[in-house]
Order: structure tokens, then sequence, then C-alpha cells
């Protein structure tokens, strides 16, 4: 930020306000104890919100160069899809043993060595 630029109290106290609203839902999820993946992807999707105004407003990324903003969020981007690619993977890795190794294959069979005559 260059010298005498100023940017309005009001943007980040209007921030801050929804900052709290949305930790406010991230607690009803809580409050309403819902379950399963409903839970988790409501809880994803306030954090990220609460990250992305952070860093847009707090941290000044609204107002900086696309070759920073790129810089800084061009990678965890790029983790997120490999993370997915990553789970897709391990998804059908598993299946596949599922399918192929069934439970018979790993049961070992005990025959009588003729320990009773």
């Amino acid at each position: 930020m260059s010298e005498g630029q100023q940017h309005p109290l009001s943007i980040y106290y209007s921030i801050w306000i929804l900052l709290f609203v949305v930790s406010g839902f991230s607690y009803a999820v809580d409050y309403f104890q819902l379950q399963g993946m409903l839970r988790w992807t409501l809880i994803l999707i306030f954090m990220f919100i609460k990250a992305g105004f952070i860093v847009a407003i707090f941290m000044h990324m609204t107002w900086e160069r696309l070759a920073l903003k790129m810089a800084i969020l061009l990678p965890p981007i790029f983790l997120m899809i490999f993370i997915g690619i990553m789970s897709i993977e391990s998804d059908y890795t598993f299946l596949t043993r599922i399918e192929f190794f069934t439970e018979s294959d790993f049961v070992p069979v005990y025959h009588n060595s003729g320990a009773e005559h």
C-alpha cells in the first residue's frame, strides 16, 4: 500500500461483523447437531468464506496486483485439486481391493494333521 492511501474503516467494521455472522452459522451446525457429509460440508464452506474475507480485506489482497494474488492463491488451489484427485484414486483402489480380494481369500484353512489317532 502506498503512502497516503487510506481505506475507510467502515469496510473493516462491516467485514468484522460479517465474520461474526458466518461464525454464528458455523456454531449453528453444532447447535442443531447436523451429522455426516452435510455437517462437514457446511463447516468447510463457512471456513473457506471466513478465510477468504480475512485474506481479501485484512491482508489487503483486494488492493494488490494480480501477480501477487496469483502467487499466493494458486498454490493452495492446485493443492486442493491434487487432494481431490488422490481421494478419487484412493476410492478406486479401495473398491478394486474389495472386488478382487474377497474375505475368503484371507481366511486360512486349517486341516487336521492327524493328531487324533
